[in-house]
Order: C-alpha cells, then structure tokens, then sequence
C-alpha cells in the first residue's frame, strides 16, 4: 500500500495520545496479519478522521461509542471505552451513554454494552460511578 506517511505518523501520535501501548499492540496484530489494512486503518482512521479540529476526542469517543452501541459492535467497546477514559470522560457519563442508547436501541443492545462497561470498569478498578 503506498501510504501517506504524514497521516499516518499523525495516526500514530492519536493512538498514542488516546489508547497508549494498548492501542499499538492492537495495531501490531493487523500489522503482522496485513500490513496494508494496519497502513489504512492508522493512516485514514487516526491520522485523518479522528485528528481533525473540529470536535475534540471526548466528542468523537462519545460517537464512536454510540455507533458501536448502535450496531452491536461490541467487540470494539473495550478498545473505545479505554479510550474515552483516557480521554477525559468520566465513568458516569459513559454509563450514563448506554442508558440513553436504550431508549434507540433497545435494552438487548444496551445490556450487552454494559456488560463491556462493567468489565472495563473492573480490570481498571473503577468501583465508583461519579
């Protein structure tokens, strides 16, 4: 793949900011597997989409956690629930998030994404929901 280097060094820099070492080792694992899908996913969804101005990381975490609630993409939650803790957002608001994607999408969803939150929460010892 002929990547933009620029992009993805500013992928690179996002990640770091926002997942740290976790967020790199899950890029390894694509990196290993296909380099090229790794290549598109650092330089398009990090270096160009998530470090754009207009919307801070707690903003788009607040998305991207909606959307993955929405579509039942739960294998993701983990990934972008650290994330928005980084971040800045508190364990209140998250909760607080998949309350409100029940009401649209339906308490199935939603109990399975706190099951994600619930577990998050405890391999990261938080114990208080404030």
């Amino acid at each position: 793949m002929s990547r933009n280097q620029d992009h993805y060094n500013k992928g690179i820099e996002v990640l770091n900011e926002m997942v740290g070492a976790q967020g790199l080792s899950a890029i390894e694992a694509f990196q290993k597997f296909y380099p090229d899908f790794a290549d598109f996913l650092v330089s398009f969804g990090f270096g160009e989409i998530y470090s754009r101005e207009a919307l801070n990381f707690q903003q788009r975490e607040l998305i991207t956690l909606t959307a993955l609630i929405t579509q039942g993409a739960f294998e993701q939650l983990g990934f972008h629930l650290n994330a928005a803790l980084n971040v800045g957002m508190s364990p209140k608001q998250i909760v607080e998030l998949v309350i409100h994607c029940a009401a649209y999408v339906g308490f199935p969803k939603a109990c399975s994404a706190m099951g994600q939150v619930m577990l998050v929460f405890e391999q990261r010892g938080i114990t208080e929901i404030k």
